[in-house]
């Protein structure tokens, strides 16, 4: 096992990989209650999609771990999700089509297929490993900055306003009171370098949770989203009483090919620049770039994402990516594919005890997204916000975009077209590399795609 997964030459042990990939797991189990919720407003079934968001999210990890012995654990992607139930599907009933979430599941298989014929020819890889350095850091800053947005919404830490956007939780809520107050357990046990700090604090987060419970401070309220904190010991049942969706069932294309090209294009794109952000943040978080910069074997990572999509897309369940609650685990200290295979075997298990493993309420992972979110901003300090005008702007907006528009993907987008426009219009279009125009006419074509399609 040492000599397969390199831990040794990455500086780690069997204990830190699993208690890492058990880290990242519970930082990104939700997915598991927020698959199925959002998908079903198609008219998908629910323990269906379920049973899909698992295996698809296990077959992941392990193409991640054997592919590229990558700490990176996958699932259904939040936001992608969303786009299929919210926009694609929606638009495909206005427009008269028939059996839209199966067009729409066919939209992904398609978008999957694309990703393994674009990783083969190495075009993501070099996507990964040409981008300018500045960007690479503001990436990793600009996704910090996400993964703490998610963690306080999460908690109710952070909450919508009308006058000013956004503001502070009520503190007298256990949820806020008991996601702040994990977040110092996780920052004292950082301190006194205590191996799993992250895991430890979420589980005794959870714990404070159910002893709220008790003692009636916490009162559950299933219509308002709140649920019971004590784990049920019932099994969960394995195969769905409902299986119209599994195994190839997709309605093809027919005569909706221009709808069709367009939600491919639309699933293609985000995709592609989710995955490259999160890879360059969590490779770079965990040192695993060379002295180059760059990301080695990044075409097998690329390759584990495209594969786990096209069996997400089979089995019923949206785009599978690469997460960046992976940061979780590699904050932890996991460093290699064992820590990925560890979040993957979790995700098969929780097959059969998915109520234990959805008892976790999300205010109690929200200390991890948050610390994740500290060290993943530190990245900020080798920005170099001086010397030049399209390093400095294009930095800026990587960064804060992906906090204020909720997307790594138009964080990604802005930086980089202007990054490639302030070098053309300060007369140094001599520094944009060949990967960089792509890229730059891929934005200019999907921002185009935006203007003359919007609601698609």
């Amino acid at each position: 096992m040492d000599n397969f997964f390199k831990l040794t030459e990455r500086g780690t042990d069997v204990k830190t990989e699993i208690t890492s990939g058990i880290t990242t797991f519970l930082a990104m189990v939700y997915i598991l209650a927020v698959n199925p919720s959002i998908l079903s407003s198609t008219g998908m079934d629910s323990g269906s999609i379920f049973t899909a968001t698992c295996i698809s999210a296990a077959v992941g990890c392990f193409c991640m771990a054997f592919f590229a012995n990558y700490p990176v654990a996958l699932a259904s992607g939040m936001g992608l999700n969303a786009y299929f139930a919210y926009t694609v599907v929606p638009n495909l009933v206005k427009s008269g089509v028939a059996n839209a979430w199966q067009i729409a599941l066919t939209a992904v298989f398609v978008e999957g297929i694309i990703f393994i014929l674009l990783s083969v020819t190495n075009f993501r890889e070099m996507l990964v490993n040409d981008i300018p350095e500045n960007l690479k850091h503001a990436i990793s800053a600009g996704i910090g900055l996400f993964v703490t947005i998610i963690g306080l919404k999460n908690a109710g830490i952070v909450a919508n306003d009308d006058s000013t956007l956004i503001t502070f939780g009520p503190l007298y809520t256990p949820q806020v009171a008991l996601a702040l107050i994990g977040l110092l357990i996780v920052a004292i046990l950082y301190h006194y370098n205590v191996k799993g700090y992250i895991l430890i604090g979420i589980l005794i987060t959870w714990v404070l949770g159910m002893i709220a419970q008790a003692a009636g401070w916490y009162v559950v309220d299933v219509k308002a989203g709140m649920y019971s904190l004590y784990p049920s010991f019932d099994l969960g049942s394995l195969i769905p009483k409902d299986h119209n969706i599994w195994a190839f069932n997709f309605q093809w294309v027919g005569t909706h090919i221009l709808d069709f090209a367009v939600v491919v294009f639309s699933f293609l794109f985000v995709d592609i620049f989710d995955t490259v952000g999160t890879l360059i943040g969590v490779a770079s978080k965990g040192n695993l770039l060379d002295e180059n910069g760059k990301l080695p074997n990044a075409k097998g990572a690329l390759l584990a994402d495209a594969v786990a999509t096209v069996f997400g897309a089979i089995f019923g369940t949206s785009t599978v990516t690469s997460f960046v609650e992976s940061t979780a685990g590699v904050a932890n200290g996991g460093r290699t594919g064992l820590t990925a295979i560890t979040s993957g075997v979790l995700f098969i298990i929780a097959l059969f005890f998915s109520p234990i493993f959805l008892a976790i309420p999300s205010f109690a992972t929200t200390p991890a997204l948050v610390w994740v979110g500290l060290l993943m901003l530190g990245s900020i300090k080798d920005v170099d916000f001086g010397s030049d005008t399209a390093d400095t702007v294009g930095a800026f907006l990587a960064i804060v975009m992906m906090p204020f528009t909720s997307s790594i993907a138009t964080g990604i987008m802005w930086g980089m077209l202007s990054w490639v426009l302030l070098k053309v219009f300060t007369g140094k279009a001599k520094d944009v590399k060949p990967i960089m125009w792509i890229v730059f006419v891929l934005f200019a074509l999907y921002a185009v795609k935006e203007v003359a399609l919007p609601t698609m």
